[in-house]
């Protein structure tokens, strides 16, 4: 990736609008390359583009026009995701244009060095958590990425002394060539996003790529619990920084004592020893830190304990001291959509966990939860047949309601695992009223002191907008029973 002020006077092709698209653009458009913006949708479901068209950026929307990418095309930015299959992409690799995601501008662009967070489940609350630890150390954090704000925009108002903070997918990822942060996290790679990547393999080297530029002054943090991250850490270039919930490191970040390699079905006996557990850190030099107990998380769960270790690991790799971690860590209380504690009606805890899209991350909130369970599940379709599914729904959950294109494999699996009470949600008016309706389900089957979750072990696309607008709608639903 050349510098940003060798583009200019210079075609830059930007596919996909959105919020990185915008900034992507602006960026090209400030040092004089001749922008184009290209997306399938229609004008009137663009509302980005009469902003950018009044700074006299070319807007072409509702079809990919011929000769969108040609030999003079010096470069393409795409909308993460956006497939590579798309004519433009496809016609730009043919050339041998560049074909890169805004993150990549991004760190050319940042005079902070980068924290690169990646993996299949967890993201979202160990970067939130990464930013919360790093600004109470004063090392003047700035989230961005997949996150929510595009990276691009916000390399250019990350102070120079200062860390940027990225949340980063497959997809953005794997438009990357010279991508460097100082410090690369993976937290775990379960499989997802088939439909994208078209294999694992090319999933997990799209993981991957977060590591690829690093150099032995950078740092890599791992899941050692991880059977594939250990297997890729055996390449990495970084200074290795592992974490674990189940082993005990010679340098790393970990829970003492451990906690056992397989979560047993019944665990309340295992809960209770959390608050003789510790976490602690080692520098692989002989100092051990004892940092706080696993039972002062402020976050619940083994999973969740994960996530704190991985952003413990990244906080001491920036230069935080161990003591100043231990506040915060009590005080953070989890993100919106991800384990969310609705409220309780009727005696029965609504929890919306919408940003499980995937069933490894539905497994990691049920065992975090320890009463009888009612399940809402389901969503798009990608092609698993969900039998990873099978243990969890035969010792953890009560009943299902499924709902979404995966409503007829989730039963099918709950009947494999011996579950009687299981609602097939079909489709009404609307898919508000659908999630509404499998609620109501949920809730007629549910005892005081039972638990409903929304955790639906599926991408929201094939009915919602968002995981966000799933949680949401689910959220209003248990508010009006």
């Amino acid at each position: 990736m050349m510098q940003l002020t060798n583009y200019r006077g210079r075609q830059v092709v930007v596919l996909g609008l959105a919020r990185s698209g915008v900034a992507a653009a602006k960026l090209f458009h400030d040092v004089g390359a001749n922008v184009v913006v290209n997306d399938k949708k229609e004008r009137d479901q663009c509302p980005e583009a009469d902003e950018l068209t009044a700074l006299g950026i070319s807007v072409v929307c509702g079809h990919h026009p011929d000769g969108l990418v040609t030999e003079s095309t010096a470069l393409l930015v795409k909308n993460p995701g956006i497939p590579y299959t798309a004519p433009p992409i496809v016609e730009a690799l043919r050339l041998g244009v560049e074909v890169v995601s805004e993150v990549e501008v991004a760190g050319q662009l940042s005079p902070a060095p980068i924290v690169g967070i990646t993996g299949s489940n967890g993201k979202t609350t160990t970067t939130t958590l990464t930013g919360v630890l790093l600004e109470e150390a004063g090392l003047k954090p700035l989230i961005a990425g997949n996150i929510g704000r595009p990276l691009s925009e916000a390399s250019l108002e990350v102070e120079p002394d200062g860390w940027l903070v990225a949340e980063l997918s497959s997809f953005q990822l794997k438009g990357t060539t010279d991508f460097r942060p100082r410090i690369a996290c993976l937290l775990n790679v379960a499989e997802t996003h088939l439909d994208y990547h078209g294999s694992m393999e090319d999933y997990v080297d799209s993981k991957a790529k977060l590591f690829e530029n690093q150099t032995a002054d950078d740092i890599s943090v791992y899941n050692e619990d991880d059977e594939t991250c250990r297997r890729l850490a055996a390449s990495f270039k970084g200074r290795a920084f592992p974490f674990s919930v189940t082993r005990t490191l010679k340098a790393g970040v970990m829970i003492d004592p451990p906690y056992a390699a397989i979560r047993p079905a019944e665990d309340e006996a295992e809960d209770e020893e959390d608050a003789e557990r510790w976490i602690v850190s080692r520098d692989g030099n002989g100092t051990e830190r004892r940092i706080l107990r696993v039972a002062e998380l402020g976050i619940p769960g083994r999973h969740n304990a994960a996530n704190a270790l991985a952003a413990i690991a990244i906080a001491l790799a920036a230069g935080a001291e161990p003591e100043r971690l231990v506040e915060p860590l009590r005080a953070f209380r989890g993100v919106e959509h991800r384990l969310e504690y609705v409220g309780t009606f009727g005696g029965v805890k609504y929890y919306n966990d919408s940003k499980a899209t995937n069933p490894m991350a539905t497994t990691m909130s049920i065992l975090s939860l320890s009463s009888p369970l009612i399940l809402i599940a389901g969503g798009l379709d990608r092609g698993s047949d969900y039998m990873e599914l099978l243990p969890i729904f035969r010792d953890r959950v009560k009943g299902l309601a499924t709902l979404g294109e995966t409503r007829e494999k989730l039963a099918r699996v709950a009947g494999l695992a011996g579950l009687t009470d299981v609602k097939i949600v079909e489709p009404v008016e609307d898919a508000e009223q659908t999630l509404r309706r499998a609620v109501q389900e949920a809730a007629a089957m549910a005892e005081p002191g039972d638990i409903v979750l929304l955790s639906p072990a599926c991408a929201s696309w094939d009915m919602f907008s968002s995981y966000e607008d799933r949680g949401r709608i689910f959220k209003q639903s248990a508010h009006t029973l």
